[in-house]
This record gives C-alpha cells, sequence and structure tokens, in this order.
C-alpha cells in the first residue's frame, strides 16, 4: 500500500529538525500576514532556512496562504509566491480564488493545495478546484468517516485529513478580544493575546473551554477537545488517504513531537501488516493520553457522527 504523507505544523526551525527526527514527512509553515492559524510565524527568509533544512532531510514543505485577502492585501500575494518559488518549496495551501489569479501573474507553477476550511465537503468540489491548479483538498473537519471514504473514491486529486489536533469552530475579521478589551477598560497588545495559551472562553452550561485569540487575521475560537484517532485509523488507511496531518497549534512543541512518534509508529506498523497495527494503537492512544493536556480531553471528532440532512 501507499503510506499516507505525515504532515506536520512546526512551530520554529528547531522544532522542524526535532519533528524530522520524530519521523515527519511534510511541514506547513508561514506567516500570519498570508496564512491562516498557523503554529509558528515563519518570515520568508525563515522559509529559506526551513526549507533547506526539509529538503536536505528528503521531506517536503508547504506554505500556508489560506487567509481571506480583501483588496488591501492582494498586490502583496504575487511577489510573495515569486519569493516562494525562488526557495523551491513544494506547495502552497490555499483558500481565497485570489490565490490562483496570484499564481498566474506571478507565472509560477508551485502547486496548490485547496483548503477552504468547512466548506470542502464533497468530491465534485475537489475536482472542481483540481481542474484549476490545484493537486491535493484538504478536507472540512466536520465530515464523517463514510463522507471521507467517498470523497476518497472520486476525487481525482490527492486527498488530506486531519487526525490529531483542535480544529477552528469560528473566525471573525473582526478584533473581538481588542473590542472586549476595551470595553473593560483594560489594554492587551495583539501579539501577547495570540501568544497566550490559557485564553479560553468558558461555557458553564456544557463545561467546556474554548481556546480562543486573536492575530492579523481577526479572533479565532476552537474546538474544547483535541481530536485523536490513533485508533481508528485502519479505515483511512484502506481507502488509501493520501495525507494525514497533525495540528499542533496552540499545544506545546515536545507534546507535538510525542504524537508525530505515536502517528509515525502507526502508519509503519500497518505498512508492515494490519495485526501489526492493531497490536499497538491502544497502546499508542496511551502514550497520547498520558501526556495530553488536563484542559484538552481527547475525542473522536466527527469521524463517527451520524450527518443528519
Amino acid at each position: 500500500m501507499k503510506k499516507p504523507e505525515l504532515l506536520v505544523t512546526p512551530q520554529s526551525l528547531s522544532h522542524i529538525k526535532a519533528l524530522i527526527e520524530a519521523g515527519a514527512d511534510a511541514f506547513l509553515i508561514g506567516e500570519q500576514q498570508f496564512g491562516l492559524r498557523l503554529a509558528g510565524e515563519f518570515t520568508i527568509e525563515e522559509v529559506r532556512e526551513a526549507t533547506a533544512i526539509i529538503h536536505d532531510a528528503g521531506k517536503k514543505v508547504y506554505v500556508a496562504m489560506n487567509a481571506i485577502f480583501h483588496n488591501d492585501r492582494v498586490d502583496a500575494l504575487a511577489p510573495y509566491m515569486k519569493a516562494l518559488a525562488e526557495i523551491g518549496l513544494d506547495g502552497i495551501v490555499f483558500g481565497d480564488p485570489s490565490v490562483i489569479i496570484a499564481r498566474r501573474e506571478a507565472d509560477v507553477n508551485i502547486p496548490l493545495h485547496w483548503n477552504p476550511e468547512t466548506i470542502a465537503t464533497n468530491w465534485f468540489q475537489a475536482n472542481y478546484w483540481g481542474k484549476r491548479g490545484a493537486t491535493r483538498a484538504v478536507l472540512a473537519r466536520e465530515l464523517s468517516m463514510d463522507e471521507i471514504v467517498e470523497i476518497k473514491e472520486n476525487a481525482e486529486i490527492e486527498i488530506e485529513v486531519q487526525v490529531h489536533g483542535m480544529t477552528c469552530m469560528f473566525q471573525s475579521k473582526r478584533p473581538l478580544l481588542g473590542h472586549y478589551f476595551m470595553y473593560e477598560g483594560k489594554a492587551m497588545e495583539v501579539e501577547k493575546r495570540k501568544n497566550n495559551r490559557n485564553m479560553f472562553l468558558h461555557d458553564p452550561e456544557r463545561n467546556s473551554k474554548y481556546p480562543i485569540y486573536e492575530d492579523l487575521n481577526g479572533t479565532h475560537i476552537f474546538s474544547p477537545n483535541d481530536m485523536c484517532i490513533i485508533d481508528e485509523l485502519d479505515e483511512l488507511f484502506e481507502a488509501e488517504i493520501d495525507v494525514f496531518k497533525i495540528e499542533g497549534v496552540l499545544h506545546t512543541e515536545e507534546y507535538v513531537v510525542a504524537v508525530t512518534e505515536c502517528y509515525r509508529k502507526a502508519i509503519d506498523a500497518y505498512t508492515e501488516s494490519p495485526d501489526a497495527y492493531f497490536d499497538i494503537k491502544e497502546e499508542l492512544l496511551a502514550k497520547i493520553e498520558e501526556i495530553q493536556p488536563e484542559l484538552r480531553p481527547l475525542d473522536t471528532g466527527f469521524f463517527f457522527k451520524e450527518t443528519v440532512y
């Protein structure tokens, strides 16, 4: 069988090196001016340095350009893409169609990965954007296992599925935290709000805490639980899903490295034989449960929820 690519979201250059050792196959990096909800900030020079490290290890590097680009930011797209093409990265993740136009204007041939967050929900969409330059579709995290398998069976491009980490529930272009602090008569810089890992919206009725931060792209609110299906990967293996993504945003570098090691073992075991994977999957889940932050319970996301039409 074809091994799925193990995609991770590093926070720094040193983190990239640790994740290479942990078994990651590909890395998603970038800066908030162009990309949404990145685990770490990488300037163009840091992207250049990271790409050299990653390519030397025989791995792949992708840059996030999946922000929503209003007119005041569109002019920066083509020059940025030209700079990325000179670096020689392996793909650009996008959601806004303006990136396709900018790619044409920049006259570069960097592969595109279509990621419109919650609206990538069927194979017809994936194939539509495939005909317009996309080589991969990043599926919405709100899909069930059956829906994912159906999409993969009919898609003409690669399919990426998130298998671990938190998911974004809400984004607003407005600085909602800034407005709140102004209302309270307090002042707090955007950078400090983004780097504060202990900011939550508390819902006492559901007894849930939702991580929240604000950056250049607005306000982001995340799920109260972390998705984890390390013990439920067999259907994705059988469907030959192309990419497994570990989302490391708002987690420590050490946590992401440990989780990556576990998924690397799972992938390698299943490649050896399905029985080898079934023998170790509960042990791998237990290892992740041991290091899981107390405020971040694990669940299986939407994979096994019943779809209501």
